[in-house]
C-alpha cells in the first residue's frame, strides 16, 4: 500500500535563510508522528508545507495521490490546529463549528448542528455550547479548535505546538483529546516540546535541527541515541 503522505526532498527558504533542507519521509495511514527539535529548526514550516500553507521551493509533497502545490488543495483531507486558537469570538461555541460546516461543506443547518453537538461531546464541551470563546479556559478553547478542525472530516490532523500557551493541567486536557482522536486510526503529525506526551502516544519521532532530519525512529530509540546533539537536547527538555 502506498504511504498516505510522501515527502520527497523538500526545501524551503525565507529571507533569513534556508529553513528546510532536502527532507524526505513517508507517513502511513494511522501513524502518529511527533516532530521535535530546538526552536528555529523548521518544525512549524515543515508541517505547514504538508498542507500547502507554505509552498516548497524544491521537492514535493504528495498526499493520498495529490501533489500539494498552488493548483491542488488538500484542505478537505488535512485539518490543522495552531498554537493560537483562531476561534470566532462573536460566535458561540456551537456556532464556531456550525458556521464552517455550513460555509465550507455546504451542510444543511440541522445536519451541521447535529455534527457540532457530537463533536462537542467528543471533546467534552457539550455544556459550553451556548457560551462564547472568551468565557472558556485556554484548554477548552484549544479543544474547541480541535473539534472545529474535525468537523471537516479530515484524514490527517496536524498540530503545531497546540499546548505551548497552556499550563500543564490544561495541556493534559488537550493531549487527552488528541489521544482519543489517535485511537480512531487518524493520521496525526504533532509538533511539540511536551516530551512526556510524546512518550505517551507517539509511535514515531522525528528530530529536526537546522532544517534537516537528525533522527527518525521510535521514542525508545531516541532515548538510546548516541548522538551528542540529541542527548544535549533531551537533557534540557526531558527529565
Amino acid at each position: 500500500m502506498e504511504p498516505l503522505i510522501q515527502v520527497r526532498g523538500i526545501s524551503k527558504s525565507f529571507s533569513q535563510g534556508r529553513v528546510l533542507k532536502n527532507i524526505s519521509m513517508d507517513i502511513r495511514q494511522g501513524e502518529i508522528l511527533a516532530v521535535i527539535g530546538p526552536s528555529g529548526s523548521g518544525k512549524s514550516t515543515f508541517i505547514r508545507c504538508l498542507n500547502g500553507l507554505e509552498q516548497v521551493d524544491g521537492g514535493s509533497v504528495v498526499i493520498d495521490g495529490i501533489k500539494v502545490d498552488k493548483t491542488a488543495s488538500v484542505a478537505g483531507k488535512v485539518g490543522m490546529v495552531f498554537q493560537q486558537f483562531n476561534l470566532f469570538p462573536h460566535y458561540t461555541v456551537l456556532e464556531n463549528i456550525v458556521r464552517p460546516c455550513r460555509t465550507v461543506k455546504k451542510m444543511p443547518k440541522q445536519e451541521a448542528e447535529t455534527l457540532a453537538l457530537s463533536l462537542l461531546k467528543k471533546v467534552k464541551l457539550s455544556e459550553k455550547a451556548d457560551q462564547y470563546p472568551a468565557l472558556l479556559s485556554g484548554g477548552q478553547q484549544q479543544r474547541l479548535a480541535i473539534a472545529r478542525a474535525l468537523s471537516m472530516n479530515p484524514d490527517i490532523m496536524l498540530f503545531d505546538e497546540p499546548t505551548s500557551s497552556l499550563d500543564p493541567e490544561l495541556a493534559y486536557e488537550v493531549f487527552d483529546t488528541i489521544q482519543s482522536i489517535a485511537e480512531e486510526n487518524m493520521t496525526i503529525i504533532l509538533v511539540t516540546h511536551q516530551m512526556h506526551m510524546v512518550k505517551q502516544f507517539a509511535r514515531r519521532v522525528v528530530f529536526l535541527e537546522n532544517g534537516s532530519v537528525g533522527f527518525d525512529g521510535t521514542f525508545q530509540e531516541l532515548l538510546d541515541s548516541p548522538d551528542v546533539r540529541i542527548r544535549q537536547f533531551l537533557k534540557k527538555i526531558y527529565a
